[in-house]
């Protein structure tokens, strides 16, 4: 027999039925039943319509629910395959839930149908469609190799009320008969029933997304206020976003320097990863030509069918859909969040990139707040530290200078050498204490480990090289150490190191003043009342000075003069 599309006749319950997805599940029984009792030889049918309808209605997952649509119509109308085939948002099939297949067959099958043939022809004019033989259809391109043979065909949309969510397909009737009029009253009454099981199983998707929505925004400002690192914070960030979306991929990538202007920002940094297959950690993303840098760039977020750039995957793994979601604080952008699926996935939905912004807005604002917790924060301790260096050079300090010029009043009267020697050194201590507390203020008004162990690095060096030598030490040290970065330090140091080896080693000198100081140059400067620079000298370590001082654009220059001592200054700009 030709394959036909039969219209329903007059006892169509098209209308009847239409309005069932609108209906409460105890009405849309009541109505089922009664449409039901009208049909010839159906009646033995009800039992197994009712059963259908609450099992296909009892569950909230929706995965579950669509693969017991599927069983649930195959028994109804004693077919050997079944199938539902979930709209894409643009054209075609986002999902294909089959039974009847085993998982060998499918394997050599290949691919998903995308909805081309009969099925796209239900896909553009969604009214059932009941077929005695599939390839007489004007619509039927055949199927695949391996495929198995089908023939009669019933199919019928699912509606979630004005909308078309896909179709239910059935084919091969049991025993080669012909699916009837009746087997299509029944499906349609079923695919009404799965029309308000989708919806609440939707609904309820929807609403336990919402709550690990909140519960994953709450997590994030919890562990950033409660002071977290941010780079655990991020990771935080980018594993949630992963699951929320049910992605196979994420990553978060950052400016490099936060605190440059979102408009002077010309690449992302990589700084966490989530998924099977992650992206590499520290890989730089221009802004121009990659689909992260116009999220950043534009402050909006975009649903794309593939990235414009790869931040590092593994060359096997070939990706889709992808969400590219700027963390959008108040002007400012923080980074970009990506997720991403495989190749031929489903692509995200509008209603994921609503709420997948929403989430990295929230996070952005979190990341603000606790910035701005930070600073406050550090505000508070440098305020604390300016007090505590101003007591300690208003009082501490002046009590000190009047110890030693008490002691130095009582040196005058000693009469006894050993006691003026022990005030003289008393006197020395007390200078040595006042030099310690300066240094400690200049450190507290630093802040700054690293210029503390610039400092100490530099006491050290002096130490070290002066401790058996007999020699009489003057330290002063002036200006911002702070400001000087890790390679001028590195050059300090070995200059010190050089001149005051020089000092030691071949000036026979008493005493020598190390002078440092910041300003518009580093200037080191080491002096002694020695002899002067004896000839014969290897004069390889100030080679290795006037070298150091060309390589950063500075100078170096020795004053001798015989028997009047030798002064070494070595100066560079300031980076």
């Amino acid at each position: 027999m030709r394959g036909v599309t039969r219209q329903a006749d007059e006892r169509d319950p098209g209308p009847l039925l239409g309005s069932l997805s609108e209906l409460r599940l105890r009405e849309l029984l009541t109505e089922v039943q009664e449409r039901i009792a009208l049909i010839v030889d159906a009646r033995e049918h009800v039992d197994g319509l009712l059963e259908a309808m609450l099992s296909v209605t009892s569950g909230l997952d929706l995965d579950n629910t669509l693969r017991t649509i599927v069983h649930a119509a195959i028994n109804l109308v004693d077919a050997r395959y079944g199938a539902l085939g979930v709209l894409a948002p643009g054209e075609g099939l986002s999902e294909f839930v089959f039974e009847g297949i085993d998982e060998e067959m499918r394997e050599r099958i290949g691919d998903l149908p995308r909805g081309r043939g009969v099925l796209g022809f239900l896909i553009t004019n969604p009214k059932p469609v009941r077929l005695d033989d599939l390839s007489h259809h004007a619509a039927s391109v055949g199927f695949p190799d391996h495929h198995p043979p089908m023939k009669t065909f019933l199919g019928v949309p699912i509606q979630i009320r004005d909308e078309v969510f896909g179709n239910l397909y059935l084919t091969e009737k049991a025993n080669g008969a012909q699916f009837t009029e009746d087997d299509e009253v029944l499906l349609r009454a079923l695919a009404a029933a799965a029309g308000i099981a989708i919806e609440n199983a939707r609904l309820y998707e929807e609403s336990r997304t919402r709550q690990a929505w909140l519960e994953a925004t709450r997590e994030i400002a919890t562990e950033l206020l409660a002071g977290s690192d941010t780079a655990e914070v991020l990771q935080v960030i980018t594993d949630d976003a992963l699951s929320l979306t049910g992605a196979d991929s994420a990553f978060l990538a950052v400016p490099d320097d936060l605190d440059i202007p979102s408009d002077e920002v010309t690449e992302l940094v990589v700084t966490a990863s989530a998924g099977t297959v992650s992206a590499r950690i520290g890989r730089t993303i221009p802004l121009e030509g990659s689909t992260s840098g116009e999220a950043f760039r534009e402050r909006t977020p975009l649903r794309v069918a593939e990235l414009a750039f790869d931040p590092g995957f593994d060359p096997n793994s070939r990706f889709g859909p992808a969400l590219a979601l700027p963390l959008r604080a108040t002007q400012s952008v923080a980074g970009v969040l990506v997720v991403l699926r495989h190749a031929d996935a489903a692509p995200f939905t509008e209603d994921q990139l609503a709420l997948m912004s929403g989430f990295a807005d929230q996070a952005a604002v979190a990341l603000q707040l606790a910035n701005s917790q930070r600073r406050m924060h550090e505000l508070d301790v440098l305020s604390d530290r300016d007090r505590i260096a101003r007591d300690l050079h208003d009082h501490v300090i002046q009590r000190l200078f009047a110890v030693g010029l008490s002691l130095q009043s009582t040196l005058q009267r000693a009469k006894s050498p050993e006691v003026k020697q022990r005030l003289v050194q008393s006197v020395d201590d007390l200078h040595d204490i006042v030099r310690d507390i300066r240094t400690a203020i200049f450190d507290l008004h630093g802040g700054s480990g690293a210029v503390t162990q610039f400092r100490r690095r530099l006491h050290e060096i002096i130490a070290e090289i002066t401790a058996d030598s007999g020699l009489r030490t003057t330290v002063h040290m002036s200006g911002p150490l702070s400001v000087i970065d890790a390679v001028l330090a590195e050059h300090a140091e070995a200059v010190l190191r050089e001149a005051l080896s020089n000092a030691v080693r071949h000036a026979a000198a008493g005493t020598v003043t190390v002078s440092i100081s910041v300003y518009d140059d580093l200037v080191i400067e080491v002096a002694d009342d020695g002899k002067g620079f004896p000839e014969g000298v290897s004069r390889s370590g100030l080679d290795n000075l006037a070298a150091r001082a060309q390589e950063v654009n500075g100078r170096f220059t020795i004053d001798t003069t015989p028997g009047g001592g030798t002064t070494l200054r070595w100066s560079a700009p300031l980076p």
